[in-house]
Parts: C-alpha cells; sequence; structure tokens
C-alpha cells in the first residue's frame, strides 16, 4: 500500500495545466525550505569556523593550563613540577607577566611584558612553529654578546606601533618606581629588539614583549616566576585537569585554563552562533508554512478524487499518508539540495578566503567556514522534522473528507 500512497502523492505535486498554480505553490514551498536550509548551514559553517579559528589562534599563544602561586613566587623549578604533573602532560614553562609601556622613536606604546624560558617557551606556545617568527631568532634572547643590551621579542603589530626592527633599541617603563634626582621615577631599561613574531592574533601581536625569564625578574623586580605554563595532549582535558590540580594543590595555588582566561570571548561567540542560528532558522518555518497552504489548497482541489479514493476502499490513513508523503517529499527535496548548497558554498568561501577583514579593527584577517557533520545532521533532522509536523494539518484535513458530502457537490 506504500507504494500506492507514494505514487499517488507524487502525481499530485507534478499538476496538469489547470492545476499549475498548485505545482507552482509546491515549487516555491521547496525553494523556501532549501533557501533557509542553505543560509542556516553557511552561518553555523561561519559561527563554527570563527570559534574554531579563535580558539587556534588563543591556543598558540596561551597555554593550556595556568598555576599560580599566592602570596609567593615559584622558587624550586623541578619540585613544582613534580606537584602539577597530571596524566598527559606534554609540556611546561614558567613565565612572568606584567604591564607597562615601551617606547621607541618618540612613540610610547602599552605593552604586556612576559617574561619567558626560552629552551621551554615552545613546549607550551606556538613560537617555536614555522612562520611564527617573522624575522630575527629566538635564540637570541640567550646569546647575548657580551656588553650588548638585554634582548626583547616584539609582536610585529606592536613593533610597527613603534616603527621598531630588529636591532633598533627600545625602552621598556614598567610599573615599578625608583629613586631618581628629582624624585621617584618610573623603572626604566633600554632593550634591544633581537626578534618579530606574528601569530595572527591581533590582542597578542600588538601588545607582547617577551623577554628572558631572568631579565625580565630583575626589570619587574621579582623574586620569579608568577606562574607555571601546562600543556596538555589533549586540549579538551583542560578543564577537568585544571579542577583535578586544584584539588590536588590546595589553596595556597590558583589554577585557572584556557577556557576562563577567555571565557567572556567563548560566550560571546557561543550566543552569537545560537542567535543568528534562531533569526536564520525562521527561514525555514516560513518555508514550513508555504507547505501548510500549498497542501490545504491540494486539498481543496483533490476533493473530488479524495471523495473517489474513500469509495473504492482507501481508508482515511491511506489519504493521510498520501498528503503526509507530498509534503515529507517537499521537505526532503529541499532540505538536500539546500544543504548541498549551503555546504559547497562554505568550502569555496573558505578556501578562496573570499570575506577579508581589517587586522587592526577584528582578531582575524577573514571570515572562516568550517563545516561541521554534526552542525549539518542537526540542520537536516531539524528542516524535515518542521516539514514534516507541518503536513499534520493538511493530511488530517483530507483524511476527514466524508466521500458522499463531496461528491454531491460536484
Amino acid at each position: 500500500m506504500a507504494s500506492f500512497e507514494w505514487y499517488v502523492a507524487r502525481r499530485y505535486l507534478t499538476a496538469r495545466r489547470r492545476q499549475a498554480f498548485i505545482s507552482l505553490i509546491s515549487f516555491v514551498s521547496i525553494l523556501g525550505v532549501g533557501v533557509g536550509v542553505m543560509a542556516l548551514v553557511i552561518a553555523l559553517a561561519l559561527m563554527t569556523g570563527v570559534q574554531s579559528e579563535m580558539r587556534d589562534r588563543i591556543l598558540g599563544t596561551d597555554a593550556h593550563v595556568y598555576v599560580f602561586k599566592t602570596g609567593a613566587r615559584f622558587d624550586d623549578m623541578q619540585a613544582e613540577r613534580a606537584r602539577v604533573t597530571v596524566p598527559g602532560l606534554v609540556g611546561f614553562a614558567p613565565a612572568i607577566l606584567e604591564q607597562g609601556l615601551l617606547t621607541a622613536n618618540g612613540r610610547p606604546a602599552f605593552t604586556q611584558f612576559k617574561g619567558i624560558d626560552p629552551a621551554l617557551e615552545p613546549d607550551v606556545t606556538d613560537i617555536g612553529r614555522s612562520g611564527v617568527i617573522i624575522s630575527g631568532s629566538l635564540a637570541d634572547l640567550v646569546n647575548r654578546p657580551p656588553g650588548e643590551l638585554d634582548g626583547v621579542v616584539l609582536g610585529a603589530d606592536l613593533a610597527q606601533t613603534l616603527g621598531a626592527e630588529v636591532g633598533d633599541q627600545v625602552w621598556a617603563v614598567t610599573s615599578q618606581v625608583t629613586q631618581g634626582p628629582f624624585g621617584l621615577m618610573p623603572r626604566q631599561r633600554p632593550l634591544r629588539v633581537v626578534a618579530l613574531v606574528r601569530f595572527g592574533f591581533f590582542n597578542f601581536d600588538s601588545q607582547q614583549a617577551l623577554l628572558r625569564l631572568d631579565v625580565a625578574a630583575d626589570l619587574l623586580r621579582r623574586d620569579g616566576p608568577d606562574m607555571l605554563q601546562l600543556k596538555l595532549a589533549d586540549v579538551d582535558r583542560a578543564t577537568q585537569v585544571r579542577a583535578e590540580l586544584q584539588d590536588r594543590l590546595g589553596l595556597d595555588y590558583v589554577v585557572r585554563d584556557w577556557t576562563t582566561q577567555n571565557g567572556q570571548l567563548y560566550s560571546a561567540l557561543w550566543l552569537e552562533k545560537v542567535a543568528i542560528s534562531l533569526a536564520i532558522g525562521l527561514i525555514v518555518l516560513v518555508a514550513a508554512l508555504n507547505i501548510v497552504a500549498s497542501l490545504v489548497l491540494l486539498v481543496m482541489e483533490k476533493t473530488r478524487d479524495i471523495a473517489i479514493l474513500r469509495t473504492m476502499g482507501a481508508s482515511a490513513g491511506v489519504i493521510r499518508r498520501i498528503f503526509i508523503y507530498q509534503g515529507l517529499a517537499i521537505g526532503l527535496v529541499g532540505t538536500f539540495s539546500g544543504t548541498i548548497l549551503g555546504v559547497t558554498a562554505s568550502l569555496l568561501l573558505d578556501r578562496n578566503q573570499v570575506i577579508r577583514l581589517p587586522s587592526d579593527v577584528y582578531q582575524l584577517t577573514y571570515l572562516p567556514f568550517h563545516v561541521e557533520v554534526l552542525d549539518v545532521a542537526t540542520v537536516v533532522v531539524a528542516a524535515i522534522g518542521v516539514c514534516l509536523f507541518a503536513t499534520l494539518y493538511p493530511s488530517r484535513q483530507a483524511a476527514r473528507i466524508d466521500p458522499a458530502e463531496a461528491l454531491r457537490h460536484q
């Protein structure tokens, strides 16, 4: 019986010339579903791509887990490393962080100084990855000629702001004060630019200045590192590891992970993804209303045919399924067409980097599109479900037609 119902549903979709208006409405319904699904797939690919790109760039400049010591500095690195060792730990590096200013060529720039161990820092960030260092060498932080100024590595955008290049001298100005001839003055020190780096993350590239750990400790008057940076084999375990370490280390330590460090940014991106999905999802709902309208008109047009089928022995369930199958066919054709177009458009937009962005305004230089199988599957299931729901009222009305009453008025 199912083949008969599908056969009738297909015949109704391809109406004859005098019923061309109903076919037009069915085509518009298919088009509406397809456009809605395509727009939703592209929007989800865009938001997922932005999230993924931001995550990759954040993790390129940040470690996965941070450990701070309350009221004291880290001194015995071997002992501290033993305390924070967890399964899946692949990188460990101490660091010092402090905000200040850099000046060069009469230009000041807000700066975040970071003291690092050049041998260990590549284990927790992407500074050792090919292409990140665009000029100079990280090794020059360590290998300083006798009598030469201490070295500093600048973010590429920070160097551009200062008008500085590799080999130039810059002045570091910190919040620490020292006694001068005219009273207390901010602590200053000349430094030599030894390398420029570009991670592709504007916050880092426009603010970060890397110093050797001992140089940073002396400049910022620290007794030792402020924090320990940890990198895990599985970044998705960062939150779990943070909780485990906090329980193990106790109240003398504060443990954070990269999601808490960048929580506001990630929450904003997630909310944007949900809001855009709901807004564009309304297109599919509008298309579902078109399905309702087309099926209602078809029921009115086919009242005589329905009555004849009922007198020939077709049950109300058969009539109901005919119109359900017709609406489902509209939904399937529109959904899969829109999915194919949406995925194809997303891949092309991402591959060709069509939508470029100014890097001094946005964190990204272009809008990335990343198609997630789960997102596409969710859109397909939701769209088909909405289309199927739209068939319930018209099919129910068709099944309730009284054959005798319908034929009496023909």
